[in-house]
């Protein structure tokens, strides 16, 4: 990979650290020519460096430079910039697919005449396995053993397809299953905060920076690592070293102060941060905490906020570097060495914060005294519905009706074999998971100090509560053991199930089949609470309408209580077995005793242990067969989890010379607002009734074995019928019925929105989708994209996009499009029976130029409606001019070699 551009300002110098020299490109040496600089927030300057050491003229120019500069006066900037970050993290649900699009790149490649050996990852990637395990058994000392047992069965394919690419691909690395989630092994070990690497002879220092194929990336924000979650297909770009295009952000500041209260956890407080927020709006914005509160922050509750980046909107939430970030790396066993450039580095560059550093000027800023924060809850739908602990009862109580719908609040429904029956608001999973909270060693603790207290008493789960512990990675059970809190938390039901994502990416596993069959016949709202970062319709639990977030102490104590219909601030969590009760105030840890007990449990040396051999794996993942060796795949054609999808087909060498307008599409949906990616593409079970269980059935896979969507990125053919599929999506054109229907027009016959897709590609008929506010939001999932494009939709016409999402389609060739002027589809009063036509594509686009959308009714009434273009630069408009951006490096890469074989 090349390192350095041109250097035209002349700012390389050199930075002797111990006995060791390193070259860098010196932010107050561009001062020089630049004008003062050094107020630029923190994460600004991470870009300036970027833009400093890839100056070349062409992809970037001096002007580039200058844009940043000019920053300051604007606070805000409409340039664009290619940036260039330092590397690529992966998780297996959203790398297979992405090793599989390389692997069917080379295939392409071959077919066009090319050296395969050409599509090869450029910058270092890592992928972690952590988003396969699912929670089948628990509460058992046997469920660790037997959840990774069928992980391994139901994912052999997958994993010697990973295992395959670990060896044909350069600067390629895979964490095996059962290490930890991604961002926590990437906070924990990957990163390094500067990053270094060979130019010739020279080393050269830079900011560690990276795009990750999953949203929270933005976790390593909290340790000054400026990185975000990006779709497959521009992590692909960026690996095959094509810079991602971005116009110079907003920053919003989050000033902190004061120091969080007793009772008060850092989940808490990320909750809060998280209203605030998105009440603010800073979708696509630059978020940088700063002020007297950094002092008093840990480097792990700063990674909490810095990880729910996307459910508050931002592209990142970033922390500059300091001492606790220093002292976390110690912590966390960083080599000696890279711990002294980074503080060396950071003090060179203006770029170390201190108590008396000036304020860096934002756009715009709010602030949030942390002495103000209280404990909460988040649900039970969106991360952002922030609700005080102590409202929690009555807040249950006001959305029941609409979530109960035909069924009594008062119902209740027998289990069978069971001396207990089940009601609204019954907590019938408690789940301490996902990489948000198991990161922090503070709330960990406080989550077996009350299991501790509560098993002391005689306290225990209520026994229709599904419990359930899978830590971020191995360190959580070296100190969770040696503060001897593991025993308690087994003692009372949260026994290890994994390492990795389970429930709060929708591996929560079957519910025991009498409670399941207890939740369906009685139609009952029954409840999740779990220390997640998402809990969006459907994503947790097919069966479990109403999901709460919380700090893992608390989803303890629901365990305890066992409904949300109990206020566990003032009602007793049961009886002790004593008789008497037992409250939420009696197990419930002081903050001296979190303390203490993290600074006896959590050393250096765990860290040493647990990532000391952490890319070999265990006996079962060395047994893994790898597939061919080749430099090309073996594609299985009887493979039901890896296909060679069919993006290429048809390809030539060069792209057709003008785009075309869509004309006579129909709709294929109407959406509301807030349509996430797992409404669009959904990870979680695979319905038995769905077009893609019908696929699996037809292919001789029986439904026990139908595994998740997640786990099945890799076939294009179960992804494009779980496309629009989620059980709770609701397509107005079919009256808002939940699930993916859709009516085949003009002829209204209703079906489901695979089929009905398929008909129209019979047809020869292009589609669009119409939605509302926020299109997209959520995990960034390629697959939303990709399987959106298979389905034969040319555009998506919304009011407004996530930041994610609108990328992703642009990558695979869909045009998204706005509305203007305060138009939406319900003002156009649109029912989906209309055709479309798009027009002004074909005289040349531009970024953010107006098109023509022309929509015809049933009765032959036609009415034009002006649409923003949302290809937002130049590359995005290259990018989709080719067919989607995997197209664009393609053929990129077939020139070069051309070019230096005929040189």
């Amino acid at each position: 990979m090349r390192v350095t551009g041109h250097d035209s300002l002349q700012v390389r110098r050199s930075l002797a650290v111990g006995d060791r020299s390193y070259d860098y490109f010196s932010i107050p040496e561009a001062a020089k020519e630049l004008g003062d600089v050094s107020r630029l927030p923190f994460s600004m300057k991470v870009l300036l460096e970027n833009l400093l050491r890839f100056e070349d003229g062409r992809t970037v120019t001096v002007d580039d430079l200058k844009a940043v500069a000019a920053w300051l006066k604007k606070r805000s900037s409409s340039h664009e910039i290619a940036y260039r970050p330092a590397r690529v993290l992966m998780q297996d649900f959203t790398g297979v697919p992405a090793v599989v699009d390389l692997a069917a790149m080379r295939d392409a490649m071959v077919g066009l005449g090319g050296e395969p050996r050409k599509i090869n990852p450029l910058v270092p990637v890592d992928l972690v396995i952590d988003h396969s395990v699912q929670v089948d058994a628990f509460a058992s000392a046997m469920a660790f053993g037997r959840n990774v047992e069928l992980e391994y069965e139901r994912n052999a394919e997958r994993y010697a397809f990973l295992r395959w690419g670990s060896k044909a691909f350069d600067n390629f690395r895979v964490v095996p299953p059962g290490t930890g989630i991604c961002h926590q092994v990437n906070l924990e070990f990957l990163s390094q905060v500067v990053w270094t690497a060979k130019d010739g002879n020279t080393e050269v220092a830079y900011p560690d920076t990276l795009v990750g194929t999953d949203s929270h990336t933005t976790m390593v924000n909290g340790l000054a690592v400026l990185g975000w979650g990006v779709g497959g297909i521009e992590a692909e770009a960026a690996m095959l070293g094509q810079p991602v295009s971005m116009l110079l952000p907003e920053v919003v500041g989050f000033r902190l102060t004061g120091k969080l209260p007793e009772g008060a956890t850092a989940t808490d407080l990320v909750l809060t941060v998280t209203q605030m927020l998105r009440k603010k709006g800073v979708v696509g914005k630059f978020v940088e905490f700063y002020g007297p509160g950094l002092d008093h922050l840990p480097l792990a509750d700063r990674a909490t906020i810095a990880n729910m980046a996307p459910e508050y909107g931002a592209t990142c939430g970033f922390f500059p570097i300091d001492q606790v970030a220093i002292d976390y790396m110690k912590l966390t066993n960083r080599d000696a060495g890279r711990i002294a450039l980074v503080e060396a580095y950071a003090r060179a560059q203006g770029m170390w914060r201190e108590t008396d550093t000036p304020d860096p000027v934002f756009t715009a800023s709010l602030e949030l005294d942390l002495g103000e924060v209280v404990p909460s809850l988040a649900g039970p739908k969106r991360p952002q519905d922030r609700v005080p602990l102590t409202e929690a009862k009555t807040g249950f109580a006001s959305v029941l009706p609409a979530l109960a719908g035909d069924t009594p609040v008062d119902a209740r429904q027998k289990v069978e074999g069971e001396d207990y029956d089940l009601g609204h608001g019954d907590v019938v999973i408690a789940a301490i998971t996902s990489c948000t909270n198991t990161s922090n060693p503070g709330v960990m603790i406080a989550a077996g100090l009350v299991a501790k207290k509560a098993a002391e008493l005689g306290l225990s789960r209520k026994p229709w509560v599904k419990t359930s512990l899978a830590p971020g990675s191995k360190v959580v059970t070296d100190y969770l053991a040696k503060a001897d809190l593991q025993r308690y938390l087994d003692e009372i039901g949260f026994d290890l199930v994994g390492y990795g994502c389970t429930t709060c990416i929708g591996n929560s596993g079957p519910l025991p089949e009498a409670i399941g069959e207890a939740v369906t016949d009685g139609k009952l709202v029954v409840s999740a609470v779990l220390s997640g970062n998402r809990n969006f319709e459907g994503r947790v639990h097919p069966q479990v309408k109403a999901n709460y977030l919380a700090s893992p102490p608390l989803v303890v104590a629901y365990a305890l209580a066992g409904s949300m219909k109990i206020d566990i601030t003032t009602e007793p969590l049961g009886k002790g077995k004593d008789g008497k009760d037992v409250y939420l105030k009696d197990v419930w840890p002081t903050p001296a005793e979190v303390d203490e007990a993290v600074r006896q449990a959590v050393s250096r040396d765990m860290f040493a242990s647990s990532y000391g051999d952490v890319f070999a794996g265990d006996e079962r993942w060395q047994a893994v067969g790898g597939g061919t060796s080749g430099m090309t795949y073996d594609w299985d054609s009887e493979s039901t989890y890896v296909q060679l999808p069919p993006y290429f087909q048809g390809m030539d060498a060069k792209p057709a010379s003008k785009i075309s307008d869509i004309r006579g599409a129909r709709v294929l949906g109407l959406f509301g607002d807030s349509i996430t990616t797992d409404h669009i593409s959904p990870a979680g079970n695979i319905a038995k009734t769905s077009p893609a269980a019908r696929y699996l059935q037809e292919h001789g896979v029986e439904q026990r074995d139908f595994n998740s969507y997640g786990a099945r990125r890799g076939n294009h053919e179960v992804m494009m019928r779980g496309t629009f599929a989620n059980i709770r999506i609701k397509n107005e054109m079919v009256g808002g019925k939940e699930g993916g229907v859709t009516l085949l027009q003009p002829e209204g016959r209703e079906m489901s929105i695979y089929d009905a897709a398929m008909e129209y590609a019979k047809q020869g008929t292009p589609l669009v989708v119409f939605a509302g506010q926020e299109y997209g939001t959520g995990s960034s999932r390629d697959w939303a994209a990709k399987g959106t494009v298979l389905l034969g939709v040319k555009a998506v016409i919304a009011e407004s996009f996530e930041r994610i999402h609108r990328s992703n389609l642009v990558g695979m060739g869909v045009l998204p499009l706005t509305f203007k002027d305060g138009t939406t589809r319900k003002s156009l009063g649109l029912d989906g029976s209309e055709t479309v036509d798009i027009t002004g594509l074909e005289g040349g686009l531009k970024p953010r130029m107006d098109v023509k959308a022309t929509i015809t009714r049933k009765d032959g009434s036609s009415q034009d409606v002006t649409l923003l273009c949302r290809l937002d630069t130049l590359d995005e408009v290259e990018y989709f001019r080719h067919g989607g951006i995997l197209h664009y490096v393609l053929r990129m890469l077939l020139a070069q070699g051309e070019a230096q074989g005929t040189a």
